[in-house]
């Protein structure tokens, strides 16, 4: 008989130590049950976490905020918190139910916003001042700093036509300020006045500030007409032996979207077309799905009184065409450092940016639209072979294959930027506070271009041609400030600010161009070429350099935090303009006053009137508009004899006469705005009317050669223009911001942020100095084939900018013919007007425990766009069988040669899809690891617009109007060679170490 004792034995004892050990941890654990609410509305927060202090174990709350929680013996202390309220720290004690409160996090009226030369309260502020915080930054493959605030601030229009990666944004505020000064604003970059924005890469980027009225960018004096825009790049930790270490990764994938349908190989062949026997989709053997890929890093921390944040950045764009394509590198470094007490402090930003840019001919996105369908990519025959590197061409007008165009034809850029600056500011006294900076902007750019021997549209006519150029621009600017905060009596605060500043500015390049290679030898050797002189060939050198001194001052007063007035002035002298005219002063002042410290008014936790007023100015791009400049003239043979070569010169030739008199456009800008908030701060709005009225715009005016010149007592007019202070404009505008802070949702939190923005487009009051000036300006001709002779946009005194004009369409003949209303220019009608009447952006924020969803919608309207596609491409007239025909569901039979008229001017008011971003944070519990997240984003989803052209983006310039001081007399036109739209697809990763 077996003996079952032992295991009996056993079995007892593993019953009684399972028992002791059930009741041990009875007697140490018991449950707990309580309930989150919302301090605003006393709603449960579901989804909110509750945690036991100094461990991992802890619940997120149901449905309705409640949860269940097991403690341990030598639990002390729960710990409340979610995204958005301010986390709560509970001793647990003997209770078993809790029921906690949290109060929102919301520090909007706290929170301190960046103004010109310091900070302020954001309750304190009394001008247009919008600040943007990197939560609210679009989302996506942000590549230039200006995408982070597409559609987010009311007033700034931020524009970008197609889907190059290497084209800038035209970046407006409040609509057109200027003709031909600076159209964009002013950038301010962590202090530096005018810094390149290329200077800073996204993802280092802390905080944008926008100052949008006049007050508030006055006390920037001559620089401040088109708005100011405040960069904050990432601060520094300020804890004490911390480092963080911060990577983001991410992979984009671009596609070419809404292509212009055309005529099938057939139907072009049914139309009356050439057969060439192929058939051939351009668009396909031209475009690709692009990748690009972008990688950060940073690192920050702290040590004694040592702060400091390092980031290496580079972003490899790639564009949806072989040959085109966008690589940086950005580098940053911060540091800071305090002493005596932090009476002392010391800051030094570095950063670098290397950036290569390749390029293709924007014609050949026109090309691969139009380009004859049954035509092959190559052609094996002798001639095509020899002639044209195998590529099918044709000798008509007009006519290039656009894939020879892509490759046959090189255009790159190599930019490099080094941003230096140096701050020390001390404290004299507790409320005295003396500063210095200083900053370095260095610029260098070198370019070239190349177009093979054989390129048919350039290179084979002239042997082939290669070119390179270098731009070089040098800032130095030294500021001092002395500022001042006391107390003038119980309840009166006044902060006084003054200050001196000195810039000097240096610009400096080189071209060269030559033609006739023995080989495809490109930019690298141009001594190669054997004829440097005539078409297709180039040398120039120049050289300039200006000084901006100033001084400048303001005093801030701030009344039991009821009451708000500030005041600024700015003089500045400018070497640029006539020596009468150098200097100029530029003052503001601003009052705002909050009603809720005044009276019970229920629901309002902030209704502050405010009220401003503030003068620009503007400087030129050139500071050589004032003199009687001189330049280079033709060649000269003294003697005639071709076989002599020491006797040929370059003759002198003056370009402008001088003007003593040319000074500063000035821009004086009144805004009457309130901002609000309702519901302890979850609901807060502003809303801005201002007007403002530009004068003495820069323009140059034709003279008669001989005539006394006005500006030059004593002198007389030897070239026909002279630079003057022309044009007078006036504009106006409405704009109204709205934001939402967590709505509740069930367990989902909605915060949703609306802006729009309604424009009185601007209006020319004068285009006429004294005797000098224009009724009117005319510009922007369609083009060629046929349409070069009327310009299409008139801007004419006592109307707005930008209006279209051209003949009305009144019907087509049986047989397909155009009845127009006019063949006349002088009677041509107002078909529509290019700028933009309103613009909005709606932006939306989702939280769902680990999950985020942001989506963002942008719209504008009132504005027209000639679509030139239609205007040269539509019709089956006989001259037309050349190309391929666009199809829209406005095309008719038209056998008419293209000519302008109303059919080809849409309404391209368009609302899109801008940017949708859905990402996940996984739960981390290492100690080294702080978060970790995925993301996947989408840009320029769809777009719902009525527009059949390529893309209803507004066009604030004109792309084939290289003149600075007119193209923006010339808004509204799609040219043919307009980049393909790009929808983009982003995979993405962050992690944050510490």
């Amino acid at each position: 008989m077996r003996n079952n004792l032992p295991k009996m034995k056993s079995l007892l004892l593993a019953l009684l130590l399972t028992l002791s050990t059930v009741m041990l941890v009875n007697a140490q654990t018991r449950t707990v049950t309580g309930t989150v609410l919302d301090g605003t509305f006393g709603e449960g927060i579901p989804g909110a976490t509750v945690l036991v202090k100094g461990t991992t174990r802890g619940v997120p709350t149901d449905l309705d905020g409640k949860f269940t929680l097991e403690i341990q013996e030598g639990d002390e202390i729960l710990v409340f918190s979610f995204v958005g309220y301010v986390t709560q720290e509970v001793e647990i004690g003997n209770q078993t139910e809790f029921t906690v409160t949290l109060e929102e996090d919301i520090t909007s009226l706290q929170e301190t916003v960046v103004v010109g030369y310091g900070i302020q309260d954001k309750k304190e502020i009394t001008s247009a001042v919008v600040g943007v915080k990197p939560e609210e930054f679009n989302r996506g493959n942000i590549s230039n700093p200006a995408q982070l605030l597409q559609g987010k601030v009311a007033g700034l229009s931020i524009t970008r036509a197609g889907g190059s990666p290497n084209a800038g944004f035209n970046v407006r505020l409040r609509g057109l300020s200027t003709f031909g000064a600076n159209q964009s604003p002013l950038i301010v970059l962590d202090g530096v006045i005018g810094a390149s924005i290329e200077n800073v890469d996204p993802n280092d980027i802390e905080s944008i500030d926008v100052l949008k009225d006049g007050s508030a960018a006055a006390i920037y004096g001559a620089r401040g007409s088109s708005g100011v825009i405040l960069i904050t790049t990432t601060k520094k930790s300020n804890r004490e032996g911390s480092t963080t270490v911060n990577v983001n990764t991410f992979g984009t994938v671009d596609q070419a979207t809404n292509l212009i349908p055309v005529l099938s190989p057939e139907e072009f062949i049914e139309r009356g077309g050439t057969d060439f026997g192929s058939r051939t989709d351009w668009r396909e053997e031209l475009i690709q799905d692009a990748f690009s890929y972008t990688a950060n890093a940073s690192v920050s921390g702290g040590f004694g009184s040592t702060n400091y944040m390092a980031s290496v950045n580079f972003r490899d764009n790639q564009g949806i065409v072989k040959g085109e394509s966008n690589t940086r590198l950005n580098t940053r470094l911060n540091l800071s450092q305090s002493a005596i007490n932090e009476r002392l402090r010391l800051n030094v930003n570095l950063s670098f940016s290397n950036i290569d840019s390749e390029s293709i001919n924007g014609g050949a996105f026109r090309y691969a639209t139009i380009y004859n369908p049954t035509a092959p990519v190559f052609e094996d025959t002798e001639d095509a072979n020899e002639r044209f590197g195998g590529y099918f061409q044709r000798d008509l007008f007009d006519f290039f294959n656009p894939v020879a165009l892509a490759q046959q034809q090189q255009f790159i850029g190599e930019t490099k930027t080094a941003l230096t600056s140096y701050r020390a500011e001390f404290d004299i006294l507790p409320n005295l506070t003396v500063a210095a900076q200083y900053s370095q902007d260095r610029r260098n750019t070198l370019s070239g271009a190349f177009w093979s021997r054989q390129d048919f549209q350039v290179g084979f006519g002239a042997g082939g041609s290669a070119q390179r150029n270098t731009f070089d621009r040098y800032q130095k600017i030294l500021e001092t400030t002395l500022r001042y905060e006391t107390d003038l009596f119980d309840g009166l605060n006044m902060a006084v600010l003054g200050g001196l500043g000195f810039q000097t500015t240096r610009n400096q390049g080189f071209n060269a161009r030559s033609r006739q290679f023995l080989f495809d030898l490109g930019w690298n050797n141009l001594g190669a070429g054997a004829i440097r002189v005539g078409n297709n060939t180039d040398m120039s050198s120049f050289a300039n350099e200006d000084q901006l001194n100033s001084a400048f001052g303001r005093v801030n007063f701030n009344y039991n935090n009821t009451f708000f007035f500030s005041a600024s002035a700015r003089a500045e002298t400018y070497s640029g303009f006539g020596e009468n005219n150098q200097t100029g002063v530029f003052p503001a002042f601003s009052a705002g006053a909050d009603f809720t410290q005044i009276f019970d008014m229920g629901v309002f936790t902030q209704f502050k009137p405010r009220v401003s007023y503030g003068i620009t100015g503007n400087l030129p791009p050139s500071p050589t508009l004032a003199l009687g400049v001189f330049g280079n003239g033709n060649r000269i043979d003294l003697d005639g004899d071709p076989l002599t070569q020491n006797d040929i010169y370059v003759g002198i030739v003056q370009n402008s006469n001088p003007n003593r008199d040319l000074k500063w456009e000035t821009k004086a800008e009144f805004n009457v705005g309130v901002d609000f908030a309702m519901f302890n701060d979850k609901l807060t709005a502003s809303v801005d009317y201002y007007t403002r009225n530009i004068s003495d715009l820069l323009f140059n005016v034709p003279v008669a050669t001989g005539a006394p010149n006005p500006f030059d007592p004593g002198r007389f007019n030897t070239v026909g223009s002279t630079w003057v202070n022309l044009a007078d404009l006036r504009a106006a505008g409405f704009e109204f911001a709205l934001g939402v802070n967590q709505i509740a949702l069930g367990e989902v939190r909605w915060s949703p942020n609306v802006n729009f923005t309604l424009y009185d487009k601007t209006e020319i009051e004068s285009l006429s100095a004294g005797d000098l000036g224009f009724d009117e300006l005319r510009f922007a001709t369609p083009g060629a084939p046929g349409q070069n002779n009327n310009p299409i946009i008139y801007n004419r005194v006592g109307e707005k900018v930008g209006d279209i004009y051209g003949p009305r369409l009144e019907g087509l003949t049986d047989g397909g013919e155009y009845v127009l209303s006019t063949t006349n220019p002088d009677e041509f009608e107002r078909l529509g007007n290019g700028l933009p009447a309103g613009e909005f952006g709606f932006a939306n924020s989702f939280a769902y425990r680990n999950w985020s969803l942001n989506f963002f919608f942008r719209g504008t309207w009132g504005h027209d766009l000639y679509n030139s596609y239609r205007g040269f491409y539509e019709n089956q007239d006989a001259g037309s069988n050349t190309w391929n025909s666009v199809v829209t569901d406005k095309t008719e039979f038209v056998t008419s040669t293209p000519t302008f008229n109303s059919s080809y001017v849409e309404n391209a008011s368009f609302v899109r899809l801008d940017n949708l971003e859905l990402g996940y944070n996984f739960p981390t519990k290492s100690e080294n690891l702080s978060n970790l997240r995925v993301y996947f984003a989408g840009q320029n989803l769809f777009t719902i617009t009525n527009y059949t052209g390529i893309d209803p983006e507004a066009r604030l310039t004109d792309a084939e109007n290289g003149d600075g001081f007119t193209t923006s007399l010339s808004p509204g036109i799609e040219r043919r060679n307009t980049f393909f739209q790009v929808r983009s697809f982003t995979l993405g990763l962050t992690v944050n170490f510490k």
